[in-house]
């Protein structure tokens, strides 16, 4: 054991040595966005003459916008006029407008109802989201926007990450040739793993519509599927369908995590366990080498739970309410006792089941502010045990723009207790240190 441990310490130091960078990614996945008829007639504006979904995501748009990259899925087609909910879903264009305006960053698209509205639905769809410029994949036009699309590569402040997205069926309706879905099939995933895998993506994630609906437990299938995807290269898996949740795992050891089902990010399903879904976010770690060689690992996953909240007045509106905030709300925006003891029973179920099964990802009850709080390492380029030359930190090197002196910076933390951590540790190595506080935008496109 002392040879092994001795082993790993040269390793550490060594990659110390050569490290060029570090740098963080941070990514939210949210489960079903579904529009019901109730929910369609709730965003018409009599007045206006039009749909406004800006209401209902007001709430949870600070969460969707604090991280990098948000990733959900939409259980619906944009067919246009007439609109209508369950079971053969179209839903209004404000929708995706809203979505976007929210800071939701892709879509997937392979579900059960995908096809609900035919050929034209699909392509339609397809049609809005390039128009906003919403990265999508899981359906497509035909095999050129397939062979585009497929795996869908994501560029985003450094990093290069492929994602694929499969559903278990179509719900029995017909997929109108040229177009094309793509269906959970193990020997098909398999290839596209190689493909994504040949892009040299930093992480590969699989979105899945799979499982049998309002099962609280993953069947069988859904973990064979899930061993088969790790063993063939991903990294996340993430699960929709069910409509309600479903356990999550993060296996550090294997820089792995499964999340089964994120349950229900939006719609009018109103019995116990469909009415809320949960946000799951991680940070994925790039640590680049001299030799342009990297490492990417999940760091710190955490979920925060939402819930949806129907009005009882006349206007039954829908609101998409973060657990977490509106647990500590002393406004009374939930007004009738039997809503507040439905939000009540929706936390308490959910965190009875993740209490139970989760491995390794806790709750996350952060209420994010309109900006971004952050914190570096502050190094000084006379350190003592650097004489003014390149600084080479274990944790990134920045250096500051201000031309008053040459300091630098260490990489981003999110907690000030942990960049004072990584401060007592440069002061042992002779280093002129202080912990800033920086005030950060959101996100950037």
């Amino acid at each position: 054991m002392k040879k092994v441990a001795l082993v790993l310490l040269l390793f550490v130091i060594s990659g110390f040595a050569v490290a060029q960078d570090t740098t963080r990614l941070s990514l939210l996945f949210f489960g079903d966005i579904m529009q019901h008829d109730s929910q369609i007639s709730d965003a018409y504006d009599r007045v206006t003459k039009k749909y406004n979904y800006d209401p209902c995501f007001q709430f949870v748009k600070p969460y969707i916008q604090s991280v990098d990259l948000a990733i959900g899925n939409l259980e619906l087609t944009l067919a246009g006029p007439p609109y209508k909910g369950y079971p053969q879903f179209s839903a209004p264009d404000e929708l995706l407008h809203t979505l976007k305006s929210s800071g939701v960053d892709v879509l997937v698209t392979a579900n059960n109802h995908c096809v609900d509205t035919g050929k034209k639905g699909l392509e339609r769809t397809v049609m809005m989201l390039d128009s906003l410029k919403i990265p999508h994949t899981g359906t497509f036009v035909d095999e050129v926007d397939k062979l585009n699309n497929h795996p869908l590569i994501i560029n985003k402040n450094g990093f290069k990450l492929a994602l694929l997205n499969y559903t278990y069926g179509t719900n029995g309706l017909p997929i109108t040739k040229p177009n094309i879905v793509n269906l959970i099939d193990t020997a098909a995933i398999r290839q596209d793993l190689i493909k994504a895998k040949a892009a040299k993506p930093d992480a590969i994630i699989v979105f899945t519509h799979w499982g049998s609906e309002y099962q609280s437990l993953p069947s069988k299938w859904q973990k064979d599927v899930t061993e088969f995807c790790f063993r063939h290269g991903a990294q996340l898996v993430i699960g929709a369908h069910p409509h309600v949740l479903q356990p999550m795992e993060f296996r550090k050891d294997k820089n792995q995590l499964i999340a089964y089902s994120l349950g229900n990010f939006v719609s009018g399903q109103r019995k116990r366990y469909t009415d809320g879904g949960a946000m799951i976010t991680m940070y994925l770690e790039k640590v680049t080498f001299n030799d342009e060689s990297s490492i990417t690992t999940i760091k710190n996953p955490e979920y925060t739970l939402e819930w949806v909240y129907r009005t009882v007045d006349a206007e039954k509106n829908y609101y998409i309410l973060p657990v977490p905030e509106f647990e500590k709300d002393t406004t009374g925006f939930i007004r009738d006792e039997e809503s507040k003891a439905a939000f009540k029973l929706y936390a308490a179920d959910s965190r009875a089941l993740y209490k139970k099964h989760n491995i390794e990802i806790p709750e996350n009850t952060d209420i994010p502010s309109d900006t971004l709080v952050t914190f570096k390492v502050q190094v000084s380029a006379s350190s003592s045990s650097n004489n003014g030359s390149t600084l080479n930190l274990p944790y990134g090197i920045e250096k500051s723009d201000s031309g008053e002196a040459e300091l630098y910076y260490s990489g981003e933390f999110l907690e000030q207790n942990a960049a004072e951590k990584y401060q007592k540790k440069l002061a042992a190595l002779g280093y002129t240190t202080t912990v800033v506080k920086f005030m950060n935008n959101q996100k950037s496109d």
